[in-house]
């Protein structure tokens, strides 16, 4: 069990979803001043920048997309980085923060369900069940003393952002076997931009220097590596069970804002804490074997030459070296343990 935890897929999940989760209280003391669409801009645009900057020093080169990529790419950016922060930012000038801060654990429902209904990601009933413990907690854990939702066309906006970013998640696992960084920062950098023209349309103002460099080195680490961290896990996990892990952000964030903003623990932390403990054991404890048939297929990505990648070898690299290459990945029939990952997406 604890080599499952410590896989590549699972540990950049919860690492993608305990930087996330802590940026929340952070953001709040943030937020005494700078305005929230501003700060979202600047959250994007710190991703987007950081990433590229770091892409430069590492000396990156740009991958090789094809048509349906960029497309792929596009309606992620659209979907997720313009047309989601906007409903948000809809709903929130209209409706009580307590109902928005329920209604957004919403997000990993949709992504779920999205990819096992409409991507036909497999699920069993164990994945099912470990799902709803961890949004179970999640709730727990953000439900006020008193909710209140406002009117309907605001929870309808805050709802369809959900949405929105479920799409987003589902179409950024089709972009999983490319460089995440470099999916980060295109996304960060095209969401900043036109988030932070939309602030300034409505009037709000660039922060201090100093209040402007903690924003966008927040979104350098809440936004930028804990995104390339869940477009990881989509290619390791896929969709559905990456959504899961990443539901348990808000538990992180609850967790931070004991020291940070001197909150204390109570039942509800102790209770959601104990459901998503469960949930994410449910997960963890998973083990899927089953003989199963790998189609023909033809892609590129960085991979060693392993029981799925038996195609030529190239005698410039030594044994077990990592390269990227276009390479096909012939008819094979075998059983192992596995998760639908970008490999095994078969149907069940």
């Amino acid at each position: 069990m604890t080599s499952r935890l410590l896989s590549p897929g699972i540990a950049a999940a919860l690492g993608a979803a305990m930087l996330f989760g802590a940026s929340t209280p952070i953001a709040k003391l943030l937020l005494g001043n700078i305005d929230p669409w501003m700060l979202a801009a600047l959250l994007y645009l710190g991703s987007g920048v950081g990433l590229t900057l770091f892409r430069q020093l590492l000396r990156h080169s740009w991958p090789r997309l094809r048509r349906d990529e960029w497309i792929w790419l596009a309606g992620a950016i659209v979907v997720g980085g313009v047309i989601a922060p906007v409903l948000l930012m809809t709903g929130l000038t209209r409706m009580p923060a307590s109902g928005a801060s329920l209604l957004l654990n919403a997000e990993s429902v949709f992504t779920a369900l999205l990819a096992w209904i409409v991507f036909k990601e497999n699920a069993d009933r164990r994945v099912v069940l470990g799902m709803v413990a961890i949004v179970a907690g999640a709730v727990v854990l953000v439900w006020p003393g008193e909710l209140r939702f406002g009117e309907s066309l605001p929870v309808l906006a805050v709802v369809g952002a959900c949405f929105a970013w479920a799409v987003d998640n589902n179409l950024t696992r089709k972009l999983a076997l490319l460089d995440a960084t470099w999916v980060t920062s295109m996304k960060g950098l095209c969401a900043g931009i036109v988030n932070l023209v939309a602030a300034l349309a409505f009037g709000a103002r660039l922060p201090e220097p100093a209040a402007m460099a903690q924003a966008l080195m927040l979104g350098f680490l809440a936004y930028g590596i804990s995104l390339a961290l869940f477009v990881l896990a989509l290619r390791h996990l896929g969709t559905g069970r990456t959504g899961a892990y990443f539901s348990v952000a808000p538990f992180f964030g609850t967790v931070l804002a004991i020291p940070l903003l001197s909150e204390s623990v109570d039942a509800r932390l102790i209770s959601a804490s104990a459901l998503m403990g469960f949930g994410v054991w449910l997960h963890v404890t998973e083990r899927r074997r089953h003989l199963h048939r790998h189609a023909t297929t033809v892609h590129a990505h960085e991979h060693e030459h392993d029981e799925h990648h038996r195609h030529a070898v190239h005698p410039e690299l030594p044994p077990g070296a990592s390269h990227t290459h276009e390479h096909t990945h012939l008819p094979m029939t075998h059983d192992h343990e596995h998760f639908p990952d970008a490999h095994h997406r078969h149907d069940h």
